[in-house]
């Protein structure tokens, strides 16, 4: 069996993503962790968009993290990240649609946004992505605390790492999450306790230092080049 090596820089939440589902999956990885500020020639001609994660599995490189996370779940089908119905699993990509498309893009724009104006409008976005987390993706007649109940999947691994990084917005722009938002903040806290998690996890402080460019408006990585187009 080819060896799987996962390509990336601890403190970026889409290569946390990957790591996550590795963990979930037990299978056996390499970890090659390489510095966003001073990236070696070779990661360039692997990663097109010079972005971590990168998934090398013998011959095949793969990035983008949601279509890696998506790989191992066809390649490595137990356990199951993925719901068993067709009907369930299209609505858990359209969560991790929701998540790239929606909640990360305003985490970074009101990170990036020096204006006060349009800070507030883009803070009232996350309050709004936030409450339809809540009221629209954990439902009530869930079995557990987790997106589709008591198994975790690609959705939970998907957005969690931005969650782990909301400190962040509580320290720069003084967004909470609100205390209304009682499942969302339980699943959280479920997220918190998985193995995977507290095996990828940083303090809040880690988080808040790496963003502090964002912060500041001096960001110049990909990341931050991409977020404000």
């Amino acid at each position: 069996m080819s060896t799987l090596r996962l390509i990336q820089s601890e403190v970026c939440p889409y290569a946390q993503r990957t790591h996550m589902c590795l963990l979930e999956k037990a299978l056996e990885f390499e970890v090659i962790e390489i510095d966003l500020g001073n990236k070696p020639a070779w990661f360039e001609e692997i990663s097109p968009y010079s972005k971590v994660p990168v998934l090398q599995h013998g011959d095949l490189k793969l990035y983008e993290s949601s279509i890696i996370n998506e790989y191992l779940e066809d390649m490595y089908p137990e356990p199951s990240l993925l719901p068993e119905k067709p009907a369930k699993r299209a609505l858990a990509r359209i969560w991790i649609d929701f998540d790239n498309a929606k909640f990360v893009p305003t985490f970074y724009r009101v990170l990036l946004e020096q204006e006060a104006v349009r800070q507030q409008q883009l803070t009232d976005d996350i309050i709004s992505h936030l409450m339809f987390f809540e009221s629209d993706g954990l439902l009530d007649n869930r079995d557990g605390p987790f997106w589709f109940g008591k198994n975790i999947s690609l959705v939970d691994i998907a957005i969690y790492p931005h969650f782990e990084r909301f400190g962040v917005l509580r320290t720069y722009r003084n967004i909470e999450i609100p205390q209304s938002c009682i499942k969302l903040l339980e699943w959280l806290d479920a997220m918190r306790e998985r193995t995977s998690s507290q095996q990828t996890a940083h303090e809040d402080a880690y988080h808040v230092e790496a963003y502090r460019r964002y912060a500041d408006g001096t960001a110049s990585g990909t990341t931050a080049k991409d977020m404000k187009q």
